[in-house]
């Protein structure tokens, strides 16, 4: 057995979980016949509904495939953005959003960290580990999936980004989700959460809750940097990707 394979089973047995599911069915998008009807939230609770939504940026256009969309956007972002401090502050590069652009699930989390900030791609050290193994639990792969940041360069000493910084960045993440269209949207801790939907409740509140967003089911759930340092929370993000997992199969 390799240690690779060992490392994912040890992290199954932490969860709970007793077996993996191999049906197919759930992991391609199927285009209703009929709109969907919007999923209550399941806490007794109303949803919170962001009061100000952001609009895209930019002129409309029409682009053959979200892929071609989604390079648009990196353009206009731009190899070497300069819309706010960030950029002379010691970044190296920007770090714009990676996986698949037809994507069902899409993660979000709140901005660069060292070894992305190296690598140019979202989550890809420590925690950015953790997150493919959350991935491959629920059956499915970093390529099947959409990972973007709010944020899209590392601020200084990974610091929580600030809101100049949002003011500027966040309307490429909305371009983003509308244009990949995701089925669900989970919000990587409490950043991630709050910017999205507007709010100021901890992610203690809102983790685990079902929100209407932008044509999507929104999630927020713990980050997987706070697992890293309280392990015993992976059992309340399992049961979140679980949730996760039913909403993509079509179940209620």
């Amino acid at each position: 057995m390799s240690e690779e394979l060992k490392a994912h089973l040890e992290f199954f047995e932490e969860l709970g979980i007793d077996g993996v599911r191999l049906e197919p069915e759930w992991r391609t998008r199927h285009e209703p016949a009929e709109p969907i009807e919007p999923i209550e939230p399941k806490a007794p609770t109303e949803p919170i509904e962001p009061s100000e939504p952001v609009e895209p940026i930019g002129p409309l256009a029409v682009y053959t495939s979200q892929a071609d969309a989604l390079r648009a956007i990196r353009d206009d972002l731009g190899a070497d953005c300069s819309r706010c401090k960030l950029h002379t502050l010691g970044r190296k590069q920007v770090v714009f959003g990676v996986g698949n652009p037809n994507a069902d699930l899409m993660f979000v989390g709140e901005a660069p960290g060292a070894d992305e900030d190296i690598q140019g791609e979202p989550f890809v050290g420590r925690a950015g580990q953790l997150l493919t193994k959350i991935i491959e639990a629920i059956g499915l792969t970093r390529d099947e999936v959409y990972i973007a940041n709010v944020i899209k360069c590392r601020p200084p000493g990974n610091r929580n980004p600030e809101p100049d910084e949002v003011e500027q960045c966040e309307p490429f993440l909305f371009r983003q989700i509308d244009t990949v269209k995701p089925k669900v949207v989970v919000a990587l801790g409490k950043f991630a959460a709050q910017c999205l939907l507007r709010t100021t409740d901890p992610i203690t509140r809102i983790r685990g809750r079902e929100f209407k967003y932008r044509d999507a089911i929104l999630m927020p759930t713990y980050h997987p940097a706070y697992l890293l340092r309280t392990p015993s929370a992976k059992r309340e993000v399992w049961e979140d990707m679980k949730r996760v997992r039913e909403i993509l199969s079509g179940r209620s």
